[in-house]
């Protein structure tokens, strides 16, 4: 382990999946415009999806990103729970 790593901590976090780019942009765009947590980031190693990108936000935001995908009618391929850092 780096010295790095001993101080960050993983913790839980709602991963959601696209099958193309375009959709996870649709997610980023609509998610800033109406203020839903998260951001864009690579797709995590353990999960296989469409796309290289996926929505990350912290687990406890997760029915506010659930919401938003219905919502807004956002296509995805699948939302996971992971820890990540």
């Amino acid at each position: 382990m780096t010295d790095q790593e001993s101080l960050r901590k993983k913790s839980l976090k709602v991963v959601v999946t696209f099958e193309t780019n375009s959709d996870a942009m649709a997610m980023e765009g609509k998610a800033k415009e109406v203020g839903c947590p998260g951001r864009i980031i690579p797709l995590p190693s353990d999960i296989a999806a469409g796309c290289g990108l996926a929505w990350c936000a912290d687990d406890n935001q997760r029915q506010a990103v659930l919401n938003a995908l219905e919502v807004f009618s956002l296509a995805h391929e699948g939302v996971f729970e992971v820890e990540l850092y």
